[in-house]
């Protein structure tokens, strides 16, 4: 039995942070509400637009904020803070009496919740287990469960409550957290950074070891923790946003960053993550019933997939395949689906309209199965601590900003356009796989302070190389492989005698 994060609060606060922030992108399920429409004088285009640019505007805001809080105090005590102001924000937006309270509501729970995503990846990634330091948050589509079949349940109330409910339930899992985020350890190499060497010992030595003081697994984790983060204060005494770009390692880094963050908004699935409603209607799918109902089952189908394959393929299958895996499934699939809207604009026929949410399922499957569970964790793997903080940012503001530009453009072009848009993402899923090919490295098998050697060591310049050519270097990652494999082996031992 290996003692991963043992305590369960250590789990579960941080990543339901994912399920709160897909609730909060609710704005889908409320799209299909006549009630929600018919309140806010059925918004199109730009005023849709608005509407949903609005959350991803209040994170973008904040982002530059929230590193700096959270290299400066550490993880927990933003996380706690974004997750109050949230609670709040939920319930501001549910009692919203006019367009400008909404719109303000949403933006300002964007601006919270930036406090919660940005470090809740980089705690749960520094508490974990050494060699699988990529911790699978597949928790958002449990909040995308939530939002959806919360809209489908409250769809018939002839009332206003139909959408204030599904708004003020965004805030039941942030109550949910603080309750538990008080159990939640800091993170080891902040405290090691600050010089709390003792507490961040014995928080290794409870959540990889059992309680064994004397283990030699927390030995070894403490040494490299404390060489790394000394090589890299020499090297960055003073840490500037220019850090990012300064070294060609760095610069690969922020670039990973940067493609992961917008290509996870711009490969199609904001189309359908934020404007099901127009995408139902170009195939003829028009009641509220069939629209809240679609969107209910595409949540579960996500998050069955995301949690049960994606989950299981990180590690086994690697990082960079899995990502050219899934991008080429994406683009088979969309290619499919945009052939069959084309036809259905001509035929009408209603199999071709069921085949195109057919190929929505296939499109999701292959979305899942890498960018939802790789999202945070690649980049949070690929930075050194002293830039872990800003390479998340980078990620985000990619993502954020790509999602911004995405609900302005999506709403108008569907709207003007409607299949033929799809084109767009056809040709932007292949510029994806080839940027993949080129500069993604394999990362499985790593701890986080050997993921470094993938970008400063020349010989692991090329990203199909998974290991050090040199013969010292191969001799190394032995030695340290070994010693995860014993721990390993004793704990089972052990637990299987208990």
């Amino acid at each position: 039995m290996v003692f991963d994060l043992a305590p369960p609060a250590i789990e579960l606060s941080p990543h339901f942070t994912a399920a709160f922030i897909s609730i909060c992108s609710m704005m889908n399920g409320l799209q299909t509400l006549v009630q929600w429409r018919g309140f806010f004088g059925h918004p199109q285009g730009s005023v849709l637009g608005l509407m949903n640019v609005v959350y991803p505007l209040g994170k973008v805001v904040s982002l530059p904020l929230i590193t700096f809080v959270s290299d400066r105090y550490g993880r927990k005590i933003p996380l706690a803070v974004g997750l109050v102001a949230c609670i709040a924000f939920a319930i501001m937006q549910g009692l919203a009496q006019n367009f400008a309270t909404f719109v303000t509501a949403r933006a300002l729970l964007g601006f919270s919740t930036s406090f919660v995503t940005q470090p809740s990846p980089m705690l749960i990634t520094e508490l974990a287990y050494p060699t699988n330091p990529s911790r699978k948050d597949n928790s958002i589509y449990v909040g995308s469960i939530i939002a959806a079949w919360c809209t489908y349940g409250t769809f018939k109330i002839n009332h206003n409550w139909s959408w204030r409910i599904p708004s003020i339930v965004q805030g039941a899992l942030p109550i949910l957290q603080v309750s538990m985020i008080f159990f939640v350890p800091e993170s080891p190499r902040y405290l090691i950074s600050r010089g709390k060497v003792e507490k961040a010992r014995k928080i290794l030595v409870d959540c990889h070891a059992g309680g064994d003081v004397d283990s030699p697994l927390v030995e070894l984790e403490m040494n490299e923790i404390e060489e790394t983060l000394r090589a890299e204060s020499s090297e960055l005494s003073s840490t500037s946003w220019l850090d990012l770009i300064r070294t060609p390692a760095n610069r690969r880094r922020t670039l990973i960053a940067v493609i992961v963050g917008w290509f996870s908004q711009w490969c199609g699935v904001g189309v359908v993550s934020y404007y099901i409603t127009l995408v139902l209607d170009t195939i003829g799918i028009t009641e509220v019933k069939d629209q809240t109902l679609i969107n209910g089952l595409l949540q579960i189908f996500n998050f069955l997939v995301a949690s049960l394959i994606g989950a299981m393929l990180v590690d086994r299958a690697g990082r960079r395949k899995l990502f050219l895996v899934s991008t080429a499934g994406m683009l088979v699939s969309y290619v499919i689906w945009t052939g069959l809207s084309a036809q259905f604009n001509q035929t009408k026929s209603q199999p071709t309209g069921r085949a195109v949410v057919a190929f929505i399922f296939v499109y999701y499957f292959f979305y899942d199965i890498a960018w939802s569970p790789l999202l945070q964790a690649y980049p949070v793997e690929i930075f050194p601590y002293t830039l872990r903080g800003r390479g998340l940012t980078v990620t985000y503001l990619s993502a954020f900003v790509g999602l911004i530009v995405g609900n302005q453009v999506n709403s108008i072009a569907l709207s003007n356009i409607g299949w033929r848009y799809y084109i767009v993402f056809c040709c932007l899923l292949g510029l994806t796989f080839v940027l993949i090919w080129f500069l993604f490295p394999e990362t499985k098998g790593r701890t986080l302070e050997e993921i470094a050697e993938v970008f400063e060591d020349r010989n692991q310049s090329h990203p199909n190389n998974d290991f050090h050519k040199g013969g010292a270097a191969v001799d190394d990652q032995a030695e340290k492989n070994e010693c995860w494999s014993q721990h390993r082996e004793t704990e089972e031992i052990s637990s299987g005698s208990r």
